[in-house]
């Protein structure tokens, strides 16, 4: 009983006037079409300004941009696409975040091996929300990840392991095999 008259007095456990306008814009189509949109338009008009294609004419860069921006938006793919995956890369962000305040804690950032090791876990979570977002649009690569991730992550350590012995050599001392004599 007494949740009911506090769900009935405050709005804030149905998120609100902000949940409402974000249900709103949801049903109005903002996110399936209006963010993608505008993120693809982005892109496309950053890189043609980028590598200078057309000079320096704007007009033809923010032309070309919309057109593949409008055009992408009519598979519904692009927007399922956009659902499935910037919801798991934030929560892959909040991680990444959260082992940078963990490992900050207890290891010196000027350390060598600082920033590779963030940026190796940066690359498992990245690896995750891809494979993540393969299963839930119903590609058949999340199945034959879920199979085999097993044998990858093997491959991964092997190879990890040769590139720490290969690097932890001293540079210009050259190889001497056992028993070798000058």
């Amino acid at each position: 009983m007494l949740k009911e008259v506090v769900l009935a007095s405050y709005t804030y456990f149905d998120g609100g006037a902000i949940g409402e306008m974000f249900t709103i814009w949801e049903q109005a189509g903002f996110f399936s079409y209006i963010m993608p949109f505008l993120l693809i338009f982005s892109l496309i008009f950053a890189i043609l300004e980028r590598i200078k294609i057309f000079k320096d004419n704007k007009a033809i860069n923010g032309i070309i941009a919309a057109v593949v921006g409008l055009m992408s938006l009519q598979v519904p793919m692009v927007s399922q696409f956009f659902a499935e995956i910037f919801p798991r890369l934030g929560i892959g962000l909040a991680i990444l975040l959260v082992v940078l305040i963990l490992v900050g804690l207890f290891i010196d950032p000027e350390k060598g091996g600082f920033t590779v090791t963030l940026f190796v876990i940066g690359l498992i979570i990245l690896i995750a929300v891809l494979i993540q977002t393969a299963g839930g649009l119903g590609w058949s690569s999340g199945s034959w990840w879920a199979d085999n991730w097993q044998l990858i992550v093997g491959i991964m350590l092997v190879m990890g392991l040769v590139g720490i012995i290969v690097g932890s050599g001293t540079p210009g001392t050259p190889f001497k095999p056992l028993g070798f004599k000058e």
